[in-house]
């Protein structure tokens, strides 16, 4: 059962229903990225609200690495068929013959093939000239200075020196053949208005971020939850049991948990209001090196 949203909510949420319907007007063929997080979810929601009764003028397109944690991949199928949504789900079948893998080859090179190429290759193929995706600006100082309407290159580029400006919610959408646009209509949202959104909308969510006891391992301060098989764990390593949750979901072996006792949205949101840190720092690829969202935003990177 939704609840009414206040009132700071109500425009945010207005904000982004005009930013997709302007997409859906003004580009040929748009898709909305959809990496199964909290941030997707409310993404989709709000683009079911702005084209209801109507589904979505756009599929959704998820770039496996195939090293998701096995929840999200369960909760993506899911979801898809509960919504009767086209789900478009590409892999990098070179990087998967090369043998690329995030224990293997180390978060950067894993990032850049399975992640930055394999987003190009999906869009390219399909001739995608808009991606909508759940960036929000107060993820990272990088995502901070990006436009919601984020021009790239044919080669899929993005220039932070180079962006358009945008006054009064006016857009400039115009692009050149082989250009495209990345639209970010959460821009303008914080980790905490996601999460009371989906609060007052009753959305789902993977349940990675709801507190429970996992298997999880230590290394160098980050817990890791021992997902499958494939983690090789080091000598004299035992996976132990700890009451964790996740802030931010990515691939497993790159993205660290929180211990937390917040099983519940609310405790999620209350947990959220006494936070002091940000939500990305367990992302293992954001520390590779100096500016590393940003190096891999100019190359193409969500």
């Amino acid at each position: 059962m939704s609840a009414p949203l206040p009132p700071h909510l109500r425009r945010l949420e207005a904000e982004a229903i005009h930013i997709m319907r302007e997409v859906a007007a003004e580009f040929r063929n748009p898709v909305m990225l959809y990496s199964i997080g909290k941030d997707s979810s409310a993404m989709l929601h709000v683009a079911l609200k702005a084209f209801h009764p109507a589904k979505p003028p756009f599929p959704l397109l998820h770039v496996d690495t195939t090293w998701k944690f096995r929840e999200m991949i369960a909760f993506r199928d899911a979801t898809a068929r509960r919504l009767g949504l086209e789900l478009i789900v590409h892999v990098n079948e070179e990087g998967l013959k090369r043998g690329i893998s995030p224990i293997a080859s180390g978060s950067a090179l894993h990032t850049q093939v399975m992640k930055t190429e394999g987003l190009r290759q999906a869009l390219d193929k399909r001739h995608f000239d808009a991606a909508f995706g759940g960036a929000r600006r107060d993820e990272e100082k990088s995502r901070a200075k990006e436009r919601i309407f984020s021009h790239r290159s044919a080669s899929h580029v993005w220039d932070p020196r180079n962006q358009r400006p945008e006054l009064w919610r006016v857009f400039n959408t115009r692009i050149k053949p082989g250009e495209s646009m990345r639209v970010f209509p959460l821009s303008n949202w914080t980790e905490l208005d996601v999460w009371t959104y989906i609060a007052a909308q009753d959305i789902p969510v993977v349940p990675l971020y709801f507190a429970k006891e996992r298997p999880v391992v230590d290394r160098d301060g980050t817990l890791i939850m021992v997902d499958d098989e494939r983690l090789p764990l080091n000598a004299g390593e035992t996976p132990r049991l700890e009451r964790i949750r996740f802030r931010t979901l990515g691939c497993y072996p790159l993205t660290g948990a929180i211990r937390s006792r917040a099983g519940t949205l609310d405790a999620i949101i209350a947990e959220m209001r006494a936070s002091h840190s940000s939500e990305r720092q367990g992302r293992l690829i954001d520390h590779d090196d100096a500016g590393s969202m940003e190096k891999k935003k100019r190359e193409g990177y969500f």
